[in-house]
């Protein structure tokens, strides 16, 4: 049986990286500093090793104890780290990096690996922490893995767009799945035409297992849905999850101005559309979730959380302004 080891594991996308891989007989450990709650504790098929990545005599610990086949990567977040995850499992039969589909540098459509140029990194980039240059430091973890799999390490990485699904911590959705659940009318910034490629949780954690098993070392592979919705559209499928009816108005700069809001109040908005081409993986076998199942398995597991995106909130009574504008129109 393969032994796989996931670094992170408990929170996000780790966490449904372990279910897909115990779902396809592997052995499992988990690797990460035990700060967030195990879902996996009692769990008899999952090893923990507590440590802290970023400590190089508790990777090599990690990489001894448990002598994994498979290593998914899924909380480096530095170029340095990289460095020296494929330094300590070279010898592994893969090493899957998560990368980033903000590694890209270039706004065209759709994004391709191997085609569209990956942002450049400082060297002061590359050791920061900030939002502002997290895709610099995974592209330059991307060209870390490429330069890997160069010197003969089986080490690819996987880029996903904007990942929803069950246990999404960052609640960027459930900030548009709180406003349909409990209100009639939604503002939308724009024409609510606004294309962010998504990628639904379940189908990043496969892809990890067909890359680790399919891939070729040295690749990157995008990761999305393989049909894309609007913003709008996703509204809609989300109402239908919920069995209810949502009236999606539309909003301008100038109406926006109204309740002191711009489009980039709002989560999951972006001017420019963001699409990454997934053929590649496709190639490998790989296929994604219907997106009324997705969608389906995503609200299911928002209601029975308490999170409701209040931090991406631009403020209901803001909307409320808005709307009232709209109304006199």
């Amino acid at each position: 049986m393969t032994h796989a080891l996931v670094i992170g594991g408990t929170r996000f996308i780790g966490r449904h990286t372990v279910d897909e891989l115990l779902a396809h007989d592997y052995d499992v450990t988990i690797f990460n500093r035990g700060t967030h709650d195990n879902p996996f504790a009692d769990d008899e098929r999952v090893e923990h090793i507590e440590g802290d990545r970023t400590d190089d005599t508790d990777l090599q610990t990690a990489s001894l104890a448990a002598r994994p086949d498979v290593v998914i990567d899924c909380v480096a977040y530095k170029p340095a780290e990289v460095e020296r995850a494929v330094e300590v499992f070279s010898d592994v039969d893969a090493y899957v990096y998560v990368s980033s589909g903000d590694a890209y540098g270039r706004e065209e459509i759709p994004k391709r690996e191997g085609e569209t140029p990956l942002r450049p990194c400082s060297s002061e980039q590359a050791d920061d922490e900030s939002s502002e240059t997290y895709g610099n430091r995974k592209a330059e973890g991307d060209r870390v893995v490429a330069a890997a799999a160069e010197n003969g390490v089986d080490a690819m990485s996987v880029r996903p767009c904007i990942v929803y699904g069950p246990h999404d911590y960052t609640e960027r959705l459930d900030y548009w799945l709180d406003r349909v659940d409990n209100y009639d009318r939604v503002v939308v910034p724009g024409d609510g035409q606004n294309l962010w490629h998504r990628a639904y949780v379940e189908d990043v954690a496969s892809a990890l297992r067909v890359v680790a098993e399919e891939g070729s070392p040295g690749e990157a592979y995008n990761v999305g849905d393989r049909r894309l919705v609007t913003l709008e559209e996703l509204l809609t499928l989300a109402a239908d999850a919920m069995d209810t009816n949502v009236e999606v108005v539309h909003a301008g700069e100038r109406e926006l101005a109204a309740g002191g809001l711009e489009p980039s109040s709002f989560v999951l908005y972006r001017e420019y559309p963001h699409v990454l081409d997934t053929n590649e993986l496709a190639s490998l076998g790989w296929e994604s979730t219907p997106l009324a199942e997705a969608m389906a398995r995503t609200v299911a597991e928002h209601r029975r959380s308490d999170r409701d995106g209040v931090e991406h909130d631009p403020g209901r009574d803001a909307e409320e302004r808005v709307l009232g504008v709209l109304e006199t129109f």
